[in-house]
């Protein structure tokens, strides 16, 4: 199993959260919105957020757990419909999972997905 974080500009959600509906066995996925900065420090950034002297930029970020043969469509659609060729568009990390326990069921592995 594996878990796919990806940081995706604000504007592209619409645009990828549609896409990943469409993957067939997909379990789920979280949304949260967040901000950050990278190696630009947002310095440049329309959209940026001053907090105590420091600039983020909001993003969003999306969290999904996969079993290994839904990774490389995931990380795929992601990819394409989260692009637009501007410095900021995010980044895609993919990470094991050991465990999982779904807490209702306690069922384990690959069943709790």
């Amino acid at each position: 199993m594996k878990e796919i974080k990806a940081i995706i500009r604000s504007a592209k959600l619409l645009d990828v959260t549609e896409e990943l509906q469409r993957i067939e066995g997909l379990p789920g996925v979280t949304v949260s919105e967040i901000r950050g900065f990278g190696k630009g420090r947002a310095k440049n950034a329309k959209d940026k957020v001053v907090y105590e002297m420091v600039e983020f930029t909001p993003r969003i970020k999306l969290e999904v757990v996969v079993n290994d043969e839904l990774v490389a469509e995931v990380v795929n659609v992601i990819q394409k419909y989260a692009h637009t060729g501007n410095a900021g568009d995010g980044k895609i990390f993919v990470s094991t999972v050991d465990e999982i326990i779904n807490i209702r069921t306690n069922e384990r592995g690959t069943d709790a997905i």
